[in-house]
């Protein structure tokens, strides 16, 4: 086995010192730019390799962020894990990804696992029934967590997600104001903060034009497109006959308008659909989906920047920080077709 590089050799190929050298390799001003370059090429050309494990001891900081969420697949996850992940580059941060897939016991695992590797801090959208003594378990070990998406009670930490109640409200005013009366809410579930406040959103906004809430146009469970589409054997069974759907998210709106269309439907025009998130899909559907912009890359940015800030000492108060969601409208909903 070859001899591990050391600083001191950078440092000797290059008549330099070995706190010059360290300096560069960690991006210092105090370095002049020509210089910090040709140190990080000659360090690229001997093959040496940064030493986490010396410098935590050093600095009591390793570097290391975890990030948790539910399904990177979901792309909503996926644009605000795109936004961490820039806001860490930026400050030369290095973070772990887990899916939970909502499993307590695996999220649990994976902030024992960043404990133990010295992590220096963790985002996380909990998991369906999070207690806060894991939160709290993080929080205790010198170990700050941001939570994203959705929130926990009676835990005093950042929180950072879209405003739901007010977003799925503007999807629900804008069906109104197309003159639709009996529209429906398909997916989403009370068990997690999201669907309790969206759901609540509807509500709101339904009351607010004094049409009769009906629990039987709630359709809760479906988040994917599968689920969106199977929901529509339901949807288009509903003895009240809805003329529109807000649902949970885009997935489960695209999923519904092709289960729609099978059915020999025209979404859009038969049928007024809203999603929510605004995913880069949501435009290059057929048709095009009206939906809500739930901020994803401003939650994942600002979540980002807020741990580094805890990280470097602020004291900045904790509590929730919401986005103002706004509409996207397109081509899925459509004035209340006369009878």
């Amino acid at each position: 086995m070859g001899q591990k590089v050391k600083l001191s050799t950078i440092a000797d190929s290059l008549g330099l010192s070995t706190a010059t050298v360290s300096l560069a390799l960690r991006d210092s001003p105090l370095v002049a730019d020509a210089t910090r370059e040709k140190i990080k090429e000659q360090a690229q050309t001997l093959g040496y390799i940064y030493n986490r494990r010396a410098a935590s001891l050093r600095t009591s900081r390793s570097g290391i962020i975890g990030v948790v969420v539910h399904d990177i697949m979901n792309p909503f996850y996926a644009e605000i894990l795109r936004a961490i992940e820039g806001e860490l580059d930026r400050n030369r941060q290095t973070f772990i990804l887990s899916n939970h897939y909502d499993s307590v016991e695996k999220q649990r695992n994976f902030i024992e696992t960043l404990l133990q590797l010295g992590g220096d801090g963790v985002i996380m959208s909990p998991a369906i029934g999070t207690p806060k003594r894991d939160i709290a378990l993080a929080e205790e070990n010198g170990m700050p967590a941001i939570l994203i998406a959705r929130s926990v009670d009676e835990v005093d930490v950042p929180i950072y997600r879209g405003d739901d109640a007010y977003g799925i409200a503007l999807a629900t005013n804008h069906l109104i104001g197309l003159g639709h009366s009996c529209i429906a809410m398909v997916g989403g579930t009370d068990q997690t903060s999201t669907g309790r406040h969206r759901y609540q959103g509807y509500v709101n906004a339904l009351q607010k034009a004094n049409i009769e809430v009906d629990p039987d146009l709630r359709i809760p469970g479906p988040r994917t497109k599968q689920a969106g589409f199977e929901a529509a054997v339901n949807f288009l069974s509903l003895p009240q006959k809805p003329t529109a759907a807000v649902c949970w998210n885009d997935l489960v709106a695209i999923g519904l308008m092709n289960g729609i269309a099978r059915a020999g439907l025209v979404p859009g025009k038969d049928i007024s659909v809203t999603g929510y998130d605004d995913l880069e899909e949501a435009s290059i559907a057929t048709p095009s989906l009206t939906t809500v912009w739930n901020g994803q890359a401003e939650v994942g940015r600002m979540a980002a920047r807020a741990l580094l800030d805890k990280l470097n000492g602020s004291s900045d108060a904790d509590g929730l920080h919401l986005i103002r969601p706004e509409m996207r409208i397109r081509q899925s909903t459509s004035p209340l077709k006369q009878a």
